[in-house]
């Protein structure tokens, strides 16, 4: 039944779920409420309306393990890498166990120089959880590569439910029209920031614009 629960899930994205899936699936939803969140240091918070608008935040360098994707859709990419990185948390790592989940699953992508859609190859990360930062466990998918990503400051803006270009497209322009102008964010380079699994309808994500170092 989880199964094929996870297997209309992945209909919508337009993927279809192998069912070597089934023991990481199992496993996920077995770990599921022990999640280790991603260090960061919040560095302001502006509102809007007694809302909070946007948020700047600080993260220290670490280790991700990351997969490239350019399927013909956003959601078709992310949900190919991260059934990658899930046999990877799952079991197919060089210590043959569970690895533990981290939050938020970054998406890092990339605008056309027009700034009217995305360019097809997107970069899903997965940080590695804090036990394993100093000796990261080697994939055995050789599209699995295991990254130190630098220091990054973010602005940051909560938006819930699906993400598909057009959602993702009409996030960047919300906080731009909330941010004004500013020379110090890059324009072509955003991240997709996502907090739950993709069964659940209003799911929580982020839009990251990057500030130049």
């Amino acid at each position: 039944r989880l199964f094929a629960h996870w297997e209309a899930v992945a209909r919508t994205h337009r993927v279809s779920l192998p069912r070597d899936m089934a023991g990481p699936i199992a496993q996920m939803v077995r770990h599921s409420q022990a999640r280790e969140p991603v260090p960061y240091v919040s560095l302001s918070q502006h509102g809007k309306c007694e809302e909070e608008a946007y948020e700047e935040r600080r993260y220290p360098a670490g280790k991700w393990a990351c997969v490239t994707m350019g399927e013909p859709m956003y959601e078709q990419s992310i949900s190919m890498s991260f059934m990658k990185l899930m046999r990877y948390i799952c079991k197919e790592n060089s210590v043959g166990c569970h690895l533990g989940m981290t939050v938020p699953v970054l998406n890092e992508i990339h605008l056309t120089k027009e700034g009217t859609e995305l360019e097809r190859e997107v970069l899903t990360a997965y940080y590695l959880p804090g036990e394993f930062q100093q000796n990261p466990p080697v994939p055995m998918d050789p599209e699995i590569h295991i990254i130190e990503r630098a220091p990054l400051r973010v602005i940051t803006r909560v938006f819930y439910g699906m993400t598909t270009e057009e959602t993702i497209l009409r996030e960047i322009s919300l906080l731009w029209e909330l941010l004004g102008s500013r020379d110090t964010v890059l324009r072509e380079t955003y991240i997709v920031a996502s907090y739950e699994n993709p069964s659940i309808p209003q799911r929580r994500n982020e839009i990251w614009f990057i500030c130049q170092a």
